[in-house]
């Protein structure tokens, strides 16, 4: 998923021991992220590409954090609430293929 990452972002895919140690972080914090907000079942392989995606928006956020806007020279940018908000309706759909019930604590049997 790194190498991926690092593609995405245009970024060479050589080893970047820094580099590398900061997107692997993005990555892990992204994924936990997504844990949560599935209750806490671990994302399947099937979810990566919004944990890429996501760790894309969160590196591109790197030194704004907090803001919901942001103007550099005439330029703005705004942000969403959440960097999920774009993919809750994946995450909803996963969570309902594999009877992933949050509201009670777990997985619902039917």
């Amino acid at each position: 998923m790194l190498e991926d990452l690092k593609r995405m972002l245009g970024l060479a895919v050589k080893e970047d021991e820094e580099l590398d140690q900061k997107l692997n972080w993005i990555l892990g914090t992204t994924r936990a992220r997504l844990k949560v907000l599935l209750g806490g079942i671990d994302p399947g392989n099937d979810l990566d590409y919004i944990i890429t995606e996501v760790s894309i928006i969160r590196y591109n956020r790197i030194g704004s954090e907090g803001f919901q806007s942001h103007t550099v020279e005439g330029e703005s940018v705004g942000f969403l609430s959440s960097d999920f908000d774009a993919y809750m309706d994946d995450i909803q759909a996963y969570k309902d293929a594999k009877n992933i019930d949050i509201s009670r604590g777990g997985i619902r049997w039917i």
